[in-house]
């Protein structure tokens, strides 16, 4: 594992940190905006672009995951406690994992639901499960509720937590991920 020696993030873990920012808050309002998916709802463009950023997400979250393991992240600054280490970390995990589980139920409900899924036009996603396969009605629900009740509050947690070292602290925790400082 190499690690960063400078006290900052490699410019790569930067970028996706920053592209998974964007695409989430993409798939954010795209969710929000469009239909309500029932029982005979066709799939409009609103949907089909909401299959695909979920896809996209879960494409940078492993590229993001596979380069925070090869390369590390810098070490911590001094004089920050042992909790907050820890609890960074596990935030982090989590959003790491519901950024995985979360789209993969919605690929598995559309999959249930027998909709299509295409990569922005380009290609077809295969289906995760049949359609209609028996057990699997649960994960449009379970998608849902993980997305706002899940990731949202770990993300206003992350966001609190850079504002808070950033204005309370003063130390240099935020900018070791912003670009360009």
């Amino acid at each position: 594992m190499v690690s960063s020696t400078q006290g900052r993030y490699t410019r790569t873990a930067i970028v996706l940190h920053w592209l998974v920012l964007a695409l989430l808050i993409a798939q954010y309002v795209i969710g929000w905006t469009m239909p309500h998916i029932g029982r005979h709802t066709p799939v409009t463009t609103l949907i089909s672009l909401h299959f695909s950023v979920g896809v996209l997400i879960i494409a940078v979250i492993v590229v993001r995951l596979v380069w925070r393991i090869t390369h590390g992240e810098p070490a911590h600054e001094a004089g920050i406690p042992p909790w907050q280490v820890r609890s960074a970390s596990v935030i982090h995990w989590l959003l790491y994992l519901l950024l995985i589980v979360v789209p993969l139920l919605g690929w598995i409900n559309a999959s249930y639901r027998g909709m299509p899924i295409t990569f922005f036009g380009l290609f077809h996603v295969p289906p995760l499960v049949g359609t209609h396969a028996a057990g699997w009605d649960w994960t449009g629900d379970i998608h849902t509720l993980i997305a706002e009740y899940g990731i949202l509050p770990l993300v206003g947690l992350h966001v609190a937590a850079a504002l808070y070292h950033r204005f309370i602290r003063r130390d240099q925790v935020l900018q070791r991920m912003l670009p360009g400082v």
